[in-house]
């Protein structure tokens, strides 16, 4: 069967067919975000999808790329070959769209290890790691804005994976300055965006669950690494660009 020309559906579709092949693989980025936000399927927070973006084991990559290929998505041989034990690529010819895996990890603007994440259940990275996805982007867009503010109206903050699991953030805040720099700044960046987006009704809500955000990772103990970095400050940049991260 080919890749379906809906791509929530498709998503589905590739999760779906990995449990019930035994296979770890979860959706993340915006098409993650909209299967698990109701919010995101009506205005103001609607959007375009353009491709699906998963997330799995590498020690079952092999396993990963011959799913792939009986779905119907053909592989990018060239970038598989070079890159194939971090992240594999692969096309959908039939409805222009493209397919990212990542293996174990997240190299971004920041290094998100999700290996051990991936044993929670689900078709989608857990709302902690979605959200997780889209505050450690330095550069956000309006995309990355939308998908933030479909996951702080539709979604709680908790101490487990029941919601966004609040406790593992902050965790991995204190552990990190580069990273709690990012996501704090990026968390008032939506703030702002919520408080300037026409037709948007939900403001105050985003600000409660922003003030919330802020003020757990404020208040959690700081590693002696982050406190020795956070003396460093700005002076010595703290992330990457994606662009750098791939080559």
């Amino acid at each position: 069967m080919a890749p379906l020309a809906d791509v929530l559906a498709e998503a589905s579709r590739i999760a779906g067919s990995a449990m019930g092949g035994g296979l770890a693989l979860r959706i993340t980025g915006g098409v993650g975000v909209a299967l698990r936000c109701p919010s995101a399927g009506r205005e103001p927070l609607r959007r375009a999808y353009a491709d699906v973006d998963l997330v799995g084991r590498g020690k079952e990559r092999r396993e990963i790329a011959r799913l792939l290929e009986e779905l119907g998505y053909e592989p990018d041989k060239e970038f598989n070959a070079l890159h194939g034990s971090e992240r594999l690529f692969f096309w959908d010819g039939t409805n222009g769209r493209q397919v990212d895996v990542f293996l174990d990890r997240i190299e971004m603007c920041h290094t998100i290890d999700l290996a051990g994440r991936l044993q929670i259940p689900g078709e989608t990275l857990p709302l902690a790691d979605l959200l997780l996805m889209k505050l450690q982007i330095v550069e956000t867009n309006t995309k990355d804005m939308t998908d933030i503010l479909a996951l702080l109206v539709d979604q709680s903050f908790t101490d487990d994976d029941s919601g966004i699991n609040l406790r593992y953030l902050s965790e991995l805040a204190a552990a990190d300055w580069g990273l709690w720099k990012t996501t704090t700044t990026v968390a008032e960046r939506a703030d702002a965006h919520a408080r300037a987006l026409e037709g948007f009704d939900r403001v105050r809500e985003v600000h409660e669950q922003v003030g919330r955000f802020l003020g757990a990772l404020e208040e959690v103990p700081k590693t002696r690494a982050w406190r020795l970095r956070a003396k460093i400050g700005e002076r010595k940049r703290w992330y990457e660009l994606p662009e750098e991260s791939r080559e």
